[in-house]
Formats: structure tokens, sequence, C-alpha cells
């Protein structure tokens, strides 16, 4: 099966493209894929796996900021990863990643996602580690603890490294899921 991946911001990519992967989400999450997730995964650079059969997988990458130990982190995080449901498991979700992560590392200060799951091996697979931490968010009330996020939330090794768990990573608040 022959593939062409391509990267672009959302601002250069046509309405029939965004439908295109929103369709796709929409199937890889069997409908569970909700108007605030979709929104979350604009804004960013996207990656785009094209097959035969059109749009096969999908993911990308926005700016979001933590705060940590005092200090404030440009953090690039990953959104909207999906593949076509009759693609899966063909390596075209570790093309999607390597797209981003070369964004991420390239551009910012941490890379961090939320997993799911099934979306979980794929990222360990890619050498992502689960913060070990206190997750939590800076909400129109002050800081709120996530602990339901606690265990399933990663970053790209190299930040990882440099981070301390006894301090919690406080990302900013958005409408939805916060992560």
């Amino acid at each position: 099966m022959t593939t062409r991946l391509r990267t672009a911001h959302t601002a250069d990519l046509t309405p029939a493209e965004l439908r295109a992967a929103r369709t796709l989400l929409d199937a890889a999450f069997d409908g569970g894929f909700a108007d605030e997730d979709w929104d979350h995964g604009l804004g960013g650079i996207h990656a785009l796996v094209h097959d035969e059969r059109g749009l096969a997988a999908h993911g990308s990458v926005i700016q979001r900021r933590v705060l940590h130990d005092g200090r404030s982190l440009r953090v690039g995080y990953i959104e909207a990863v999906g593949v076509r449901p009759d693609a899966r498991r063909t390596g075209l979700g570790g093309q999607v990643m390597a797209a981003l992560e070369r964004v991420v590392d390239g551009a910012y200060d941490l890379g961090a996602l939320s997993a799911s799951e099934d979306g979980a091996t794929l990222y360990t697979a890619r050498g992502w580690q689960v913060w070990p931490g206190r997750i939590c968010a800076l909400g129109p009330e002050g800081v709120v603890r996530l602990p339901e996020e606690e265990g399933t939330t990663f970053l790209r090794p190299a930040a990882a490294g440099r981070l301390d768990p006894a301090h919690e990573l406080v990302f900013d608040w958005r409408d939805g899921d916060v992560l």
C-alpha cells in the first residue's frame, strides 16, 4: 500500500480536508469524538496520511501552556490522533506520530498528550512516558486537580527527565475535556 504524508497548519487545510479529518476521527473513535475534541485539535500543525482510499490517518499538535515548579512551559500537545478502522495496525499511526514528534521536538519545551487505553500502546512503543506526578488545570476558580488524568498523561522522554514529579503539571483550562 502506497501512502503519502502531508503536514500543514490548520489555516492551510481546505474545508474539504478538514471535513475529511473530522469524518475519519468520528469513525476512528466509533462516534465518541465530540465537537470539543475536534476544536482541541485545531490551530496547530496537522499530520495527514493518505492511501489509495483517501485520508487514512490524522493527528495534530497544538500549543498549550503548563505551569511546573514556578515556570510556564510552552507545550506541544498531541491531539486528534486516529486511523481509519480498515487501515489500523499498518504503521500509519506511527507515521503520524513521527511527523508530530518532529514538530514537538523542534518547537516546544515539552511534548504531552492524554492517551486512551488503546492509544497508550502506540505512545509507549514510541518512547513516550507516563507522567508519575499530579495533573492539574488552572480553571476559572483556580487550580483544580485532575486525578482521572493521572496515569494517562504522557510526556516526551527528553522533557520528562527534566521535570520533577514532586511538582504537579498545571495545564491551561479549556472547554470539554481539559486534557
